[in-house]
């Protein structure tokens, strides 16, 4: 059958219709698109959680009570037609034993009804096996951000993440410092790179810059004043400084309010409540919230036709409190209640924490001082005890352990088992290495070299050292001086048996043994067989005499 064509004759009056839906619907080459309007963004942080994520005995930080912190936070950002991001700096693991026997569930889970948007990876992350820390990545609903650490040649984790708000975007990428390798036990990062975070920044910011309207890091570096970073790996001050393009670094790693006095000064008695200003190198802001949530720091930025502004910046407590002179305590500014969902929420997980830990162990009549603004930075009670704890382990002549291993206090009066897990919460091992005084010497050499305020400052017990300008002059063991020629055994952890914090390495060496005794069960022993302790038998007196 043929097939013919239908023609369609229009009216005049038709004709002229559908040219005008025509010229109606085709472009206009000279329309330009409307302004954006400004976007308020406010950048709320926090960082070196470890573990604390149920309050104190002093009622002080806790997620609960951030958590209400957080709600009003974003209720006033939110009824003033702004937008928000929850950034974290890192380090959410290890310190406190309810959560480390419990591989911080309670504080993934926590940060989780937070409504974190994401965190930095810091090098507590890797303190257990890398089972531990997939099962993590899994729990949070929020990504772990990190650019500088690779395994087999990729990124093990999301170098950054991009939000986007109210048609602007933000750019938040990770870093990690490059030292993790030598804080963490190596079986524990085996074929992991850590590459160094301002050469990954180097390559990333004109990249992100180009994407997004504000670009910033979430950092676990350390923040220190003026780049004085004496043995630690570069900071958050040396990265601005080097990389041009980033608007803010919120920070973690060296745990400190980051509230400065004056340029590269720093606010070092920073009294919580008083205003704060953060740093700025090379056009970047860079804030820290000191540590454990003590704080959430807040940041009020706003973005328009290319420029961010900061408008104001706080560190705002979370129930931090003071003793008053009749021996109570009151917070510094007005109490925040706890959120009673997240409370709930985070009950069976304090309870169970508390069942396993609340075990009496001895009796003290003082405080032994493992407080880390003073492990850091000369010998202390707790610093000798923990290391004659070691000798007597392992019958050395002398021990050793590094400041950052004693992460807490032992309280006067009884003490738990709960307590010597705060001092050591890491479940290293303890060994012995036995040295010719001329290797132990060399050791020695290595621990004088270690800048006090590191957490490589040396802890000892069976050696008097005195030490001038980072040199050692004289060493004595057992009061006579090191014989080259004898031998001698040095009680240590695994952790600087594999050069944990610098030191020289002595796993592969031949007079080596890690006995495989976990170090918070030999503590345990010591002041279980020596209860009542008294303080003063443990005074370092003159063990260090630096000059």
């Amino acid at each position: 059958m043929p097939l013919h064509r239908r023609s369609v004759l229009l009216t005049p009056l038709a004709l002229a219709a559908a040219l005008l839906a025509g010229c109606a619907t085709a472009p206009q080459p000279d329309a330009t698109p409307a302004p954006r309007a400004p976007l308020k963004l406010t950048i709320l942080h926090t960082n070196d959680h470890h573990g604390r994520f149920w309050p104190n005995a002093d009622g002080e930080y806790g997620m609960a009570a951030r958590k209400t912190l957080i709600d009003r936070v974003r209720a006033e950002v939110a009824a003033a037609g702004g937008e928000l991001l929850l950034l974290d700096g890192g380090d959410i693991n290890t310190g406190v034993p309810e959560s480390d026997l419990q591989d911080a569930e309670p504080d993934f889970q926590g940060m989780n009804r937070l409504g974190y948007d994401a965190s930095a990876v810091g090098n507590h992350e890797f303190d257990k096996p890398r089972s531990v820390l997939l099962r993590q990545k899994a729990w949070a609903n929020f990504p772990l951000l990190s650019a500088n650490i690779y395994q087999d040649g990729q990124r093990l984790f999301e170098p950054y993440r991009i939000f986007e708000r109210r048609g602007y975007k933000i750019a938040v990428m990770g870093l990690t410092t490059n030292d993790t390798a030598k804080m963490v036990l190596p079986d524990n990062v085996r074929g992991t790179e850590f590459r160094k975070p301002i050469d990954e920044a180097a390559k990333l910011v004109p990249e992100l810059r180009a994407k997004a309207d504000m670009v910033i890091a979430a950092t676990h570096m350390g923040h220190y004043p003026d780049g004085n970073r004496g043995v630690n790996a570069p900071g958050d001050v040396e990265m601005a400084r080097a990389v041009k393009g980033l608007d803010l670094i919120v920070g973690g790693h060296s745990q400190d309010p980051v509230c400065m006095l004056a340029e590269n000064r720093r606010n070092e008695a920073y009294v919580p409540g008083q205003p704060c200003a953060p740093d700025r190198q090379n056009g970047a802001w860079i804030v820290q919230a000191h540590e454990w949530g003590k704080y959430v720091g807040r940041a009020d930025f706003v973005i328009e036709a290319g420029r961010v502004e900061l408008v104001k910046y706080q560190l705002l407590p979370v129930n931090l409190s003071r003793k008053l002179a009749d021996g109570t305590r009151a917070t510094y500014t007005e109490r925040i209640p706890e959120d009673t969902g997240l409370r709930a929420f985070l009950q069976p997980f304090q309870e169970r924490g508390q069942a396993r830990l609340n075990v009496p162990v001895a009796q003290a009549d003082g405080v032994l001082d493992g407080d880390r603004s003073t492990v850091r930075k000369q010998p202390t009670t707790l610093g000798t005890l923990i290391a004659r704890a070691m000798m007597d382990k392992m019958g050395a002549d002398l021990a050793l352990i590094n400041g950052g291993g004693v992460r807490d206090s032992l309280p006067a009066g009884t003490i738990t088992y709960r307590d010597v897990m705060k001092v050591q919460p890491f479940s290293n091992t303890v060994g012995v290495a036995e040295l010719t005084g001329t290797e132990l010497l060399d050791y020695l050499r290595a621990a004088a070299r270690m800048t006090p305020g590191s957490g490589a400052f040396a802890q000892t017990a069976g050696v008097r050292m005195v030490i001038e300008g980072g040199v050692l002059k004289q060493a004595l063991v057992g009061g006579q001086p090191i014989d080259p020629q004898r031998r001698y055994k040095l009680a240590i952890n695994n952790f600087t048996a594999l050069g944990g914090d610098g030191y020289p390495r002595l796993r592969e060496h031949p007079g080596y043994t890690d006995s495989g005794y976990n170090d918070a069960e030999v503590l345990r022993a010591y002041l279980a067989a020596r209860s009542p302790l008294k303080v003063a038998d443990f005074e370092p007196g003159d063990a260090v005499v630096r000059r």
